[in-house]
């Protein structure tokens, strides 16, 4: 998957054309990471996110059908701009999203047809003709590097299309609602975050056995228990916000639906 905000220059990798391309290990892509404050995530990356940040829904856009869609992201910021988890110029997270590590690597389907191409971001600085590890041998083979890189892509599109499809159900149930999280600074301003989707309670309890049995044996209902558990975590991504500001005081945080009226 291109993601246009972080694969600047997509290009489909030629063994021709990219004979000689190296890639230098240490140069860093945490500068691109600063201005994410969500990014999305895999149906499998669900527990080790949810550890750390807030994992909700965002819609998408639709697909080659127009049906909507819509996609789950962990959230890094509490404002358009801002990651948390970026601190000079180190990731300073326990984990790190899937498609993040993957960089400066992805998949794309090839125009006009069902093949899949492996795809770099040819703007990253991190590649370079003379120095780094070469990603092919003399023979043009992969080296180790990239044939480690396009495994590790071609498991990531797999999984997307598993978080596709599991996000479709989702909105089949109407199970998703806009959601809105409204916090009191130390300092006495109010900050409100909206744009996501959380899951809707309400529906859900009316969902017949049945349906709550697929969801378990899906594994749906896992990602649900997991994203709820992982609200917890806005107020945390808060204190993180405000921390070394007034390190005493605590901040006042609530999640309310789009639809219902905010607690004073």
């Amino acid at each position: 998957m291109i993601i246009s905000n972080l694969h600047k220059e997509p290009t489909a990798l030629d063994t021709v054309l990219h004979r000689d391309l190296r890639l230098n290990l240490g140069a860093s892509a945490v500068d691109k990471l600063k201005a994410f404050t969500s990014f999305m995530i895999t149906a499998s990356e669900f527990s080790e996110a949810a550890r750390e940040f807030p994992i909700l829904f965002v819609r998408a856009m639709p697909d080659a059908k127009g049906n909507e869609q819509v996609a789950p992201v962990a959230v890094f910021g509490m404002r358009v701009g801002e990651n948390l988890f970026v601190k000079d110029d180190r990731w300073v997270g326990s984990y790190t999203p899937a498609m993040l590590r993957a960089y400066p690597f992805t998949m794309a389907r090839v125009e006009g047809s069902d093949r899949w191409a492996m795809v770099f971001d040819n703007a990253w600085q991190g590649f370079s003709r003379t120095e780094g590890v070469p990603l092919f041998d003399e023979k043009g083979e992969a080296t180790e590097l990239l044939a480690n890189a396009h495994k590790f892509v071609q498991e990531l599109e797999n999984d997307i299309e598993r978080t596709r499809l599991a996000c479709q159900r989702l909105l089949e149930l109407k199970l998703l609602k806009p959601m809105r999280f409204d916090a009191t600074l130390p300092d006495g301003q109010t900050l409100s975050i909206d744009g996501f989707l959380t899951l809707d309670q309400e529906v859900f309890g009316k969902l017949t056995d049945a349906v709550v049995g697929e969801l378990h044996r899906n594994g749906i209902l896992y990602l649900l228990n997991a994203h709820h558990i992982s609200l917890n975590n806005m107020r945390r991504l808060l204190e993180r916000r405000v921390a070394g500001e007034t390190p005493a005081q605590a901040p006042a945080a609530q999640p309310v639906a789009a639809n219902e009226p905010v607690a004073s």
